[in-house]
């Protein structure tokens, strides 16, 4: 196994746990956090993995229009999950039980895209090792954003920061984890894709519908500033590679 991934996966480790501190350090500020976590997201949505999903498609000669019903499914998914199953939840354990079930699920993807961003890392040093380390400090600095989403996601959904913390190390962990098992088995290229699909259309909604609708509340245009800096920041970052 090659020891320098593994310092760049723990890099990522370090990455995601900084953000999420300062997420949950600065609670206060936390509409900007909000404003940030759905720029970010829609932005990892179509700068990063939406394309990458377009590139898999490509490489396993896969229908794109399979790709775009896996996406919309997913988006719809999460919206009769958000607007009949939660609304439920909400109605047995009352307004402050135990929080919104959307933190856990949106944050639990986060962890498993996080996963994959150490795929990523293992599969792209298979190729050389300059694209290798281009994708791996794309992550690490994309992994900072990871770590601020989870932690959000968490609080946004009235979750204790206990429960954010532990997603927030299961996130930090994922990519170590990735790469590991990178290194022993080989990811299935149309499974792959599926997978990444279903990420777009949770993290546009989650973004666009769970907490876009936050930064409303607060008509700063700081708070506008916010998002489009994540925007911004992911465009760039993705703009590496």
């Amino acid at each position: 196994m090659n020891w320098i991934i593994i310092g760049l996966a723990f890099t990522t480790f370090c990455s995601t746990m900084i953000g999420g501190t300062f997420a949950i350090r600065l609670r206060k500020v936390l509409p900007y956090f909000f404003a940030f976590a759905a720029g970010s997201l829609i932005g990892v949505s179509f700068f990063d993995i939406f394309p990458e999903c377009l590139n898999i498609t490509t490489i396993a000669h896969l229908s794109v229009r399979y790709i775009m019903i896996i996406i919309v499914a997913s988006f719809l998914f999460y919206c009769f999950l958000e607007r009949f199953l939660l609304f439920h939840f909400h109605e047995e354990s009352g307004e402050h039980g135990h929080g919104h079930v959307m933190g856990p699920v949106g944050a639990g993807s986060l962890v498993i895209h996080s996963f994959l961003d150490g795929v990523a890392i293992g599969a792209a040093y298979e190729v050389s090792a300059t694209v290798g380390l281009l994708v791996a400090l794309a992550v690490i600095f994309h992994d900072f954003t990871d770590g601020i989403n989870t932690v959000t996601l968490m609080l946004k959904n009235l979750q204790r920061v206990r429960n954010a913390t532990i997603f927030l190390i299961m996130d930090a962990l994922a990519p170590v984890l990735g790469v590991t098992i990178t290194s022993l088995i080989s990811i299935n290229k149309t499974v792959l894709a599926f997978v990444l699909a279903m990420f777009v259309g949770e993290f546009i909604y989650i973004g666009a519908v769970n907490l876009m609708p936050e930064t409303r509340k607060y008509p700063s245009w700081k708070i506008a500033a916010s998002t489009l800096l994540a925007v911004l920041l992911i465009l760039g970052l993705t703009s590496v590679i």
